[in-house]
Order: structure tokens, then C-alpha cells, then sequence
């Protein structure tokens, strides 16, 4: 049994752990933090997790966090960094779910931040923890990284096609789309239901924070630079991301043994389900549960492959990845507190 500690409990990341932590038979939650709902109590703000949690929300004290063997950070990017050097120095263990250590080029996190990196030894170190690639380092590591959403699926997607060399590498096209709790619980009018619903639309179609990190993610996967394009859209629903990717095949021929390649590269992953070529991945088929689902296509007489690939932004894409990463740092079975299927309807 270990005990976790939570930083910033109050937005849609910091229930999700909680929600999946109140089932996971290794963990007890022994603090969760919000400097604005201190002394609330959780399931008072929570009504789902009534019946699970005593815990009432407290000021982030490093002592105290110190105590626990691991700390999740569910917080806006750029609280994360400034209470690292303190906590690292304490010994403790951190899966970071913001964006502040995901970026190895301080330059480019500052110019997608708009502010300087205030803990950049800990950016060198911290492990990006996209278990698929680097299980190896994230159960050594005393810092992970947890990856982004859009991130997460557009990787997967990409992965076993720059891993065999099977496409161009400069002529990558992700074209996402996600519900609207990927903007976080606070208050947005363009997050209103009556400014989402009924509505589509793309943004940050110029440039997006999680480029970077996607392009990083590419480029170490494929071992050269990579041009990729990438364009996240809003859709009214609230959770569930579906990236429809594209490349162009080196050699057309190779489009007989594709789904082979992304059977055989996922085939031990236990969060990674390719499905039969020419499915179309749905994300209520994910919802609530830590998979990445995708298929394969191939429109007629063309030489582009196309990939579906399909997440819950709230647990593949976030809580549950973090708890996956957790799993992998302290030698508990990686899928332990993250069997149940997804829900529906």
C-alpha cells in the first residue's frame, strides 16, 4: 500500500485520479490540495465520490507532500515547476499531468508558455511518460512527465509507421477532434453549453501548444526531424478524443503488410487495441476506461494511409495514464485500477 498525494484536486484531471484511485487496492489517497476550496469537503464538491473519500481539501504544503510516496500534479502549467526543486529534494515521487516538464527545449515550452521555465534541471531529468515507449525509464523515475491528450493519441497513431520507416516523415497530417472537458473545469463563456452546443469548429489552427510535444514525440520515434501538421477541432460532447492521422507510404506495397505492423508493435501493450482494417474506432467504445483504440484505412489508388485513433482526453489522455505510469514506478500490475470497460451507452 502506498499513499498519494494530489495537487490541485478541483478540475477534471484531479477527480478522475480520484475516481480511479478510490478503487486501486494499493493506494490510499492520504491529501489532496486546492488553495480555493480549502477546508471543503471533497465528496461535497464531488457527490459521485461519496461513500469513498473522508478528505477535505487543504493548502499544497511540500512537508506534508514530502510524506507521501507519490504526488500526482493535476494543476495549470507552471505550478508544477516552481514547488519541483523543493519536493525533489524531499525524495518524492511525482507523475506531473501539466504540461511543464513534457518539453525538453526550454526555449520552445517558453515560447508556447509565455513564460520562462523556473525549474529547468528537473526538465532535463523528468521522464516523459508515454508507457508504450519508455516503460523502462518511468520505473526508475523520480519524476514522469505524463503526456498530453491530443499528444497521447496522435503518437500512438504515428508510432509503428516511423518505428519501421514506412512513410515520410515530413508530410504528417493530424487532424483532431475533442469534447469540451479538455478545456478544464473553469469558467469559459466559449465553454457554455449554449456557445458549444450545436456547434463544430477547429482551433489553434495557426499553432498549438501541443505541437512540440508532438513533434518531439515523432521526431524520437522516427530518428529524424519530422514536418507534421496538426489542427484540433471542439466538438459538442464532453469527453473523448478522435485524431484521424495521415502519411504518405515510402512504397505502396507496403499497404499489404500494415496491419501486421500495428499488430505486432501494440500486440503486448495492454492499453492499445488495433482493430480490424478499414473499423471505425468510436470514442464512446473508450469512454471512462484508459484504451486507445484504432484502425486502419486506405482510400482507392492511393499511397496515403490513414489512421484512426480514439481516447478518453480525461483517462488515456490524462488520470488514467498518470495511474498507469504510477502502476509501472512502483511494480504494481500496469493495469491495476484500470480493468473496468468502458461505459455506455
Amino acid at each position: 500500500m502506498i499513499k498519494v498525494g494530489i495537487v490541485g484536486g478541483t478540475g477534471y484531471t484531479g477527480v478522475e485520479l480520484l475516481r480511479i484511485l478510490a478503487v486501486h487496492p494499493d493506494v490510499e489517497v492520504s491529501c489532496i490540495t486546492s488553495r480555493s476550496e480549502v477546508g471543503l469537503p471533497v465528496a461535497e464538491m464531488y457527490p459521485n465520490l461519496r461513500g469513498h473519500y473522508d478528505l477535505a481539501f487543504s493548502e499544497p504544503d511540500v512537508a506534508t507532500l514530502a510524506n507521501c510516496d507519490l504526488v500526482f500534479f493535476a494543476t495549470p502549467h507552471g505550478v508544477a515547476m516552481r514547488m519541483m526543486p523543493e519536493l525533489m529534494a524531499a525524495g518524492a515521487r511525482v507523475v506531473d499531468l501539466s504540461a511543464d516538464f513534457r518539453i525538453k527545449d526550454l526555449d520552445v515550452w517558453a515560447k508556447w508558455y509565455g513564460i520562462a521555465h523556473e525549474s529547468p534541471e528537473w526538465a532535463h531529468k523528468a521522464v516523459y511518460g508515454l508507457p508504450e515507449v519508455a516503460r523502462a525509464d518511468i520505473h526508475g523515475a523520480q519524476l514522469v512527465a505524463n503526456p498530453g491528450c491530443y499528444p497521447t493519441a496522435v503518437q500512438l497513431g504515428f508510432l509503428p509507421l516511423l518505428e519501421a520507416d514506412l512513410v515520410d516523415p515530413s508530410r504528417l497530417i493530424a487532424d483532431a477532434k475533442s469534447g469540451a472537458s479538455g478545456a478544464g473545469r473553469q469558467g469559459k463563456i466559449g465553454m457554455l453549453h449554449g456557445e458549444v452546443g450545436e456547434s463544430f469548429k477547429a482551433y489553434g489552427a495557426s499553432g498549438h501548444r501541443h505541437l512540440p510535444e508532438i513533434r518531439q514525440g515523432l521526431e524520437l520515434a522516427s530518428g529524424v526531424g519530422v514536418g507534421v501538421t496538426f489542427v484540433p477541432h471542439l466538438v459538442p460532447m464532453v469527453r473523448g478524443i478522435e485524431a484521424t492521422l495521415y502519411a504518405e507510404l515510402r512504397n505502396p506495397a507496403d499497404f499489404d503488410r500494415l496491419q501486421v505492423v500495428f499488430e505486432d508493435r501494440f500486440r503486448s501493450e495492454p492499453f492499445v487495441d488495433v482493430m480490424p482494417f478499414g473499423s471505425h474506432p468510436e470514442t464512446r467504445s473508450v469512454r471512462g476506461a484508459n484504451n486507445c483504440r484504432m484502425a486502419l484505412h486506405r482510400q482507392e489508388d492511393s499511397n496515403i494511409v490513414i489512421v484512426s485513433s480514439v481516447i478518453d482526453n480525461l483517462v488515456k489522455g490524462a488520470a488514467g495514464q498518470a495511474v498507469q505510469n504510477m502502476n509501472i514506478m512502483f511494480d504494481f500490475p500496469e493495469t491495476r485500477g484500470l480493468e473496468a470497460p468502458a461505459l455506455l451507452p
